[in-house]
This record gives C-alpha cells, sequence and structure tokens, in this order.
C-alpha cells in the first residue's frame, strides 16, 4: 500500500499542475479562432502562458484544487480499505506540499480541516470489474464552476427559449440555457458534462462522469452525437467568449450521456467545467501498486504561444494606466470599461468570511484607497517562517455581491478584484462612491503568483488559509476594467446581448 501511496501522490501532482493533452489541443484551436488584440485573445494568450507554467514549476494551474473526486475501478478482491486509507494520505501530503489548496471546510462550524481530509473529502467512488488491474481516475474541479452546475426538470419554460418539453428539444434547450446562465463566472471557455435522466442524484453523478470522456471522442449514441456536435457550434454563436469578455470561443467541449428515469420524473443535469479542466487517470498494477499508464497522456502537445507576442503589441497600444495605493477618488474616475490596469504595491485578499465579518466588525489593516482581491491562495511557509504564493489566480466575485458595495464605502476600498463580474448594488456603489471593478483572468493562478514580490503579512489566519486576509506586494499586476465609477458594465452588456443571441435558437430542431 507504501507504492500505491506514492503512485495517488504522484496522480494528484499532474492532475493538479499539467493540463491534459487533449485539453491543450482544444484550448489552442480557441486561440486561433478569436482577434489578436482582442480582450477574449489576451486572456488566452495569459492561459495559455499559464498552463506552461504551471508545468514548468510543477505547481496548481488554479488556486482552486475543488472536491478532489476519484473513480476507481479495481479486481474483484482488492483491500478497498486500505486503498481509500492511502488515497487520504496522499491527499494530506499533496495539500502540505502545496499541490492542493486546503479546500475542506466544516458546513457548521465553518472550521478548514487545513489537509483536504473530513467527512465527505475526498470523494471517492468505488466499482469492481473483471480486469486484472486498478484503474483510478481523478477530476479537480474547483467551486467556481461547480456553483454553475445546474439542474432541471422538464417540462419547465427558460429565459430566452420558451417552454422546454419532456422530448430532445427540450434537453437541447436545457443545455444551451446552462452555458448562457454560466457566463464568464465559470471561467469560460469551459466544457460541460450532461445527464439526461435518472434521479436528481444520479443525474448529477452521470454529469459529472461525462467529463472523463475524452474531448475528441464521438458519442456511440448517433442522437447524442449529433447534439453534441450541434451544442458545440449553437454555444459559441452566444459571444459570452473567454472569461464573459465577448468573443467567438465559449464553449470548448460537450458530452452527453442518458441513463432510464421515473416515468414522473425528467431531469436534466449539467456539471460545468471551466478552462483549467483538470482530470487524469492511471492504470495501477495491482501486486506492487506501480503506475503502469497514464490515460489522458498519450501524445506531447505544447501550448500555442505564438499569438502572446502579437497580442501584447495590441495591449500596449490600449489605454493602460498604473495604480498603487493609496488611490484617490479623482484616479478611479479616470477609468472606464476596457481599460488595462496595472497594478504595483500593496493589495489584500478577501473572500466569503473576511466580507462577511467586515459588515459587522472593523479591520486590523486601513484599507482606505486600498485594494481587495479577491483570492484564496496556495501559500507554503519556509524553514524560516516565511510565507511564500505557490498560486493566486482570482475567485468569483458574485458571492460577495450582498456585501462588496457596503464594504467598500465603510472602509474607503477603491479597487476590487475578481473574476466574473459583480451585479447592480456593487455597479451603484462603484458610481456613488468611486470605485472601480477588474477583471483578472480566472485560473490563471501561476501568471498572477509570478506578480507577488513578498507576502507582507496575514490577519484573519482563523478564517483558514483561503479566506484569510493576505497582505501581498505586487509588480506588473494586469487585470481588465469591466466595470467602472460611471455605471458601465461590461458583463452586463455581455449578458444582455447573449440573451439576444440565446432567442435564435428557440424553434425546435430535433423532434
Amino acid at each position: 500500500m507504501e507504492k500505491f501511496k506514492e503512485s495517488m501522490l504522484q496522480l494528484i501532482t499532474e492532475t493538479s499542475t499539467y493540463l491534459p493533452p487533449d485539453v491543450r489541443v482544444a484550448i489552442n484551436a480557441a486561440k486561433l479562432k478569436e482577434d489578436a488584440g482582442t480582450r477574449s485573445a489576451l486572456s488566452l494568450s495569459t492561459i495559455a502562458r499559464n498552463i506552461q507554467m504551471a508545468e514548468e514549476n510543477v505547481s496548481p494551474i488554479c488556486q482552486d484544487t475543488g472536491m478532489p473526486t476519484f473513480e476507481i475501478k479495481t479486481p474483484v478482491g482488492a483491500n478497498q480499505i486500505e486503498m481509500k486509507k492511502a488515497i487520504h494520505e496522499a491527499i494530506a501530503e499533496a495539500t502540505k506540499q502545496g499541490k492542493l489548496r486546503s479546500n475542506s471546510v466544516d458546513s457548521l462550524t465553518g472550521v478548514n480541516s487545513g489537509n483536504n481530509l473530513g467527512p465527505g473529502t475526498p470523494v471517492i467512488h468505488f466499482e469492481q470489474w473483471e480486469k486484472d488491474e486498478i484503474e483510478v481516475k481523478l477530476i479537480l474541479k474547483g467551486g467556481g464552476c461547480e456553483n454553475k452546475n445546474i439542474q432541471y426538470s422538464l417540462p419547465t419554460e427558460l429565459e430566452g427559449l420558451g417552454k422546454a418539453g419532456r422530448d430532445l428539444d427540450g434537453v437541447r434547450k436545457c443545455i444551451l440555457h446552462a452555458v448562457y446562465q454560466a457566463q464568464g463566472q465559470g471561467c469560460s471557455a469551459g466544457f460541460i458534462g450532461v445527464g439526461i435522466g435518472g434521479d436528481r442524484t444520479s443525474g448529477y453523478a452521470l454529469a459529472k462522469h461525462q467529463l472523463f470522456r475524452r474531448v475528441d471522442d464521438v458519442n456511440p449514441i448517433p442522437e447524442l452525437a449529433q447534439l453534441e456536435d450541434y451544442i458545440m457550434e449553437a454555444a459559441n454563436k452566444l459571444g459570452i467568449g473567454t472569461m464573459g469578455f465577448g468573443g467567438n470561443t465559449t464553449l470548448l467541449g460537450c458530452k452527453i450521456g442518458v441513463e432510464n428515469r421515473l416515468p414522473a420524473s425528467f431531469f436534466v443535469s449539467v456539471a460545468y467545467n471551466c478552462w483549467a479542466f483538470r482530470r487524469q487517470g492511471v492504470t495501477i498494477d495491482p501486486v506492487t501498486g506501480e503506475i503502469k499508464q497514464y490515460l489522458y497522456k498519450d501524445q506531447e502537445v505544447a501550448m500555442d504561444l505564438s499569438t502572446a507576442a502579437a497580442a501584447e503589441e495590441k495591449q500596449e497600444a490600449r489605454n493602460e494606466i498604473v495604480l498603487e495605493a493609496p488611490i484617490t477618488e479623482e484616479q478611479i474616475r479616470s477609468l472606464k470599461v476596457g481599460d488595462v490596469v496595472i497594478i504595483n504595491g500593496l493589495m489584500h485578499t478577501g473572500r466569503d468570511a473576511l466580507h462577511k465579518y467586515l459588515m459587522d466588525n472593523d479591520c486590523v489593516t486601513d484599507l482606505n484607497g486600498g485594494i481587495i482581491y479577491h483570492c484564496g491562495p496556495v501559500m507554503l511557509k519556509d524553514e524560516a517562517g516565511e510565507w511564500h504564493v505557490k498560486a493566486a489566480g482570482p475567485t468569483t466575485s458574485i458571492r460577495e455581491e450582498p456585501y462588496q458595495g457596503e464594504i467598500m464605502k465603510k472602509f474607503g476600498i477603491r479597487v476590487v478584484i475578481g473574476k466574473g463580474g459583480m451585479g447592480p448594488k456593487t455597479l451603484q456603489a462603484l458610481k456613488e462612491h468611486g470605485g472601480v471593478y477588474l477583471n483578472a483572468i480566472g485560473g490563471a493562478a501561476q501568471y498572477y503568483a509570478d506578480c507577488i514580490e513578498k507576502v507582507e503579512g496575514v490577519d484573519y489566519m482563523e478564517f483558514g488559509i483561503p479566506e484569510a486576509m493576505w497582505h501581498l506586494r505586487v509588480k506588473g499586476f494586469a487585470a481588465i476594467v469591466t466595470m467602472d465609477s460611471h455605471g458601465n458594465s461590461l458583463h452586463a452588456d455581455v449578458s444582455k446581448s447573449s440573451l439576444e443571441k440565446l432567442a435564435q435558437f428557440a424553434e425546435p430542431v430535433f423532434k
């Protein structure tokens, strides 16, 4: 079992730090479809560079390493109890090494276990088969895209699409609506797994299981193969684009499965996965515990960085502003949607626990004129007691919508950085207070970690490492203004235009 544990640690590390070849091919293809210099093209160039950096650094592609979910097939007689213990030990070790972020939180107390272990964490599904080998598949699906999972009960009424009935055309409408509702909050361009049928629980499980299929495979059921092709074409006409910035590529893959259902129930379950599609698998010798082969690593695919130089040249021609805290209202009022902002100096991380806390409490740090970064980093402490950032991309901002505007005005915060945008309450506060929202590239955890020169300190460690308030000194931290102090929101604009485009798919296609 010791060797099996080492194999599981290797699998976890590989899944967290190396994007599979089929996913790389899809992202490279998406880059070719975007016009150089557009926001989506710049985002895809950053994503490509981040993927390469993660591979070189053997560090997490995205700081949110999600809920580790294992699907394991074993020969008859394999000791699943001991295998589960070995996986738990490997998970704890991977967390200690900074390959996983500590993500397991007690749902009643909010306390982070610190080692990714706890009731229900990690998720492990065992199944016996007749082969004389062990197969282990692992997916690391972050919370941002997990929150954009959605389940429909047919028949239903769908915004922009009208009635979706209990037939294949109703399924079609549900899938398109699922892509529309994700917008940029799930780090588009993304991949989706779809489960048709089952009950509420098995339908979601079937949808997530589809994500273990290769991007380039062909569905063995002709009707579903046709539907997958249709969805790929139609979804990419919605104009949502990478990060929800608008563009030609919104969806990178669609896989659909089906199972029987109850007569009274017709569920369509959609598992949305971000561009950082981290899944890997291995076959293992049941005697030695050693890895025999990888399942999603049958070729070498380099990331296409050829367009990066051209994209950066066009970026330099854009309106680019350098900001350093403390920032004045006058500086903020001069910014508008589309501006590229470079942050130097001090910024502070803040997520769900901190925002909730600050609503009713003072802050130990002076935030007047300051910058809040929606980020839950992966952190490691060296032997000298110094903290180092191993991964630091943005988290989805919309979760802070109930708090953000009031906290900005209460503490004098001028800049909020995150991904996916925020809602009307925050937009109104930006206008009244003189603030701005900057969209960083979701999942680009290595790219942004490279911008952090030093960890100046940390507060509120009782919330756990991801939720603590880290004080970071940065240089060259780039993000795009997507909500300004004049009432403009790129996110609202893209949502409106994609809804209009969604309506063109309301008429029946599959009968």
